[in-house]
């Protein structure tokens, strides 16, 4: 049974849950999307589920009829089980959060998009040689200024929505110093890290993003175009 005061908040995300899959144009990868922000392995949903594991990949791929509502919601409630026997592993460090002043925008998208295209679209150049090779699940943007002086690192966890697959742009910075050690502290890390109307990097902000393997990324574009030029995503 779900604690009563956790019972509003995961109600909340089962619902936006099946609001993604049920309107996503690839219903299966959005059910992907999410098993896999869960981090629950193909066999192990299947084993709640009560079923084989390639009955959830053939839906996963999209190579089954679209999943009926009775699918979708003993899908969602095997990952909700899975993650209670883990003591709210996943609800616990990414469940709906009030927003701080630092945070101008975060989006989750319903299926993975390739990192590469995300920031072709924003126009960012990468910082030295980075890896483009990965998806990301969503982004949020970060008045840095405001999220290093006022979020404490219980709060600093907001900027990662519902998953730390996700590129995370700070706005209003200088070199990216400050930001990248931020990152460095928090024992939560990002798929990318892209600094917004700025070109120069600072030499251990760059350092840092290499030890931690996280793509390095700077774009001219201001929050407001980056939101507007990823509205149709």
């Amino acid at each position: 049974m779900v604690e009563p005061e956790r019972a509003p908040a995961l109600s909340e995300l089962m619902e936006k849950i099946a609001g993604q899959v049920v309107f996503s144009a690839q219903p299966g990868r959005t059910l992907r999307k999410w098993r896999t922000d869960f981090e629950v392995t193909q066999v192990d949903l299947s084993r709640h589920l009560k079923t084989v594991p390639s009955v959830v990949a053939d839906y996963e791929a999209d190579r089954r009829a679209s999943p009926g509502a009775h699918f979708i919601r003993r899908y969602i409630e095997a990952l909700v089980d899975i993650d209670r026997s883990r003591d709210f592993r996943f609800i616990r460090r990414f469940g709906p959060a009030p927003r701080t002043e630092g945070i101008i925008g975060i989006r989750e998208f319903s299926v993975s998009v390739p990192l590469r295209q995300f920031v072709e679209i924003i126009g960012a150049e990468p910082v030295g040689d980075v890896d483009l090779q990965r998806d990301i699940h969503g982004y949020t943007i970060v008045d840095a200024p405001k999220a290093i002086l006022s979020m404490g690192s219980h709060e600093f966890v907001q900027i990662y929505g519902m998953t730390t697959q996700r590129a995370i742009i700070f706005s209003g910075v200088k070199y990216g110093r400050s930001p990248m050690v931020a990152i460095r502290a928090h024992p939560l890390k990002p798929a990318a890290v892209i600094f917004s109307g700025t070109r120069k990097v600072d030499p251990l902000a760059i350092r840092l993003s290499k030890v931690e393997n996280i793509p390095l990324l700077t774009t001219m574009k201001g929050p407001s175009e980056i939101m507007q030029c990823l509205e149709e995503m």
